[in-house]
């Protein structure tokens, strides 16, 4: 084959799939998945849990609960806790860490209100928040994307120790956040269902803003934290007011079903770890950058 004939066979593919994307019943196809992902009884479960550990080789040494029979559905399976002792937490007060394991799906600088996205796609810091307001701290700041493939752990946790004061649940699409769509569908991640945790940080003395992203995306089941608990689709924006301390590397909620989250910090307060780059695998608690 030709390498004229491959390209135009990948391109078909990928266009496609990205079709097929806008055409599918995002939100009625996730809700089926989560109906099956929920369910208790024995043999959907044990079908879903075998199949899955089996497609993803899934390494069930991590997970404090190795045998596939002890979780009653297959979310339980899915958000499975894992020893701790497998991913200790950077102790360096003033270093970032990863808030999940995945990989890098970019990382650096907001660029006024764009955040890049992929090649020739960015977002907007604004729209991903929701509010021109609270948005605003962002705006030339810093940011990291972090994707979670299905095999991955799916709890997400704090990158530095921080005060919960609000969050925004914003109803959305669903597109998958794999590298295809991101490189192919503009402003993906605010346009997905998503989840913005606020925070008041100390950096030096000095209280700072942070945010954390939760982004949903095709057949994700359901976004948790631990300030909301498993959040019900409404249809609406749904804007609550927190006053919730949790440390660095505390669990901040998880993904029923894999996704992306990302950090947002304001300007000249950090820097990345340089040698991180896309598509560079990371793991919770692995030091990703450190405020100045």
């Amino acid at each position: 084959m030709s390498i004229l004939n491959h390209r135009l066979i990948k391109h078909l593919k990928t266009t496609g799939f990205i079709r097929a994307q806008h055409l599918l019943p995002q939100q009625q196809l996730s809700r089926v998945v989560g109906q099956l992902a929920a369910s208790e009884n024995p043999l959907i479960k044990q079908v879903f849990i075998r199949g899955f550990a089996k497609q993803y080789q899934i390494d069930m040494s991590l997970a404090q609960d190795e045998n596939l029979n002890a979780y009653p559905s297959f979310n339980a399976f899915f958000t499975r806790p894992i020893k701790s002792s497998v991913r200790p937490i950077d102790a360096e007060p003033m270093n970032i860490v990863s808030p999940a394991d995945g990989a890098v799906s970019q990382i650096g600088q907001i660029e006024g209100d764009a955040v890049f996205q992929a090649k020739g796609q960015h977002f907007s810091a604004v729209e991903l928040v929701g509010d021109r307001v609270l948005a605003q701290p962002f705006l030339g700041g810093q940011f990291a994307t972090i994707y979670l493939s299905p095999r991955d752990y799916h709890r997400v946790h704090m990158p530095f120790a921080g005060r919960l004061t609000e969050t925004l649940y914003i109803p959305g699409e669903l597109f998958s956040v794999n590298g295809t769509t991101a490189a192919h569908v503009d402003g993906l991640f605010a346009r997905n269902e998503r989840m913005v945790c606020l925070f008041d940080i100390d950096v030096n003395g000095k209280t700072e803003r942070m945010a954390v992203v939760l982004v949903g995306a095709m057949i994700v089941a359901g976004i948790e934290t631990v300030a909301t608990g498993k959040i019900t689709p409404s249809g609406q924006v749904e804007r609550r007011s927190h006053d919730l301390y949790l440390e660095k590397g505390a669990e901040l909620g998880r993904f029923y079903l894999g996704s992306t989250a990302i950090i947002l910090l304001p300007p000249e307060l950090s820097a990345w770890v340089s040698s991180l780059g896309e598509a560079d695998p990371v793991k919770m608690g692995q030091k990703i950058g450190v405020f100045k």
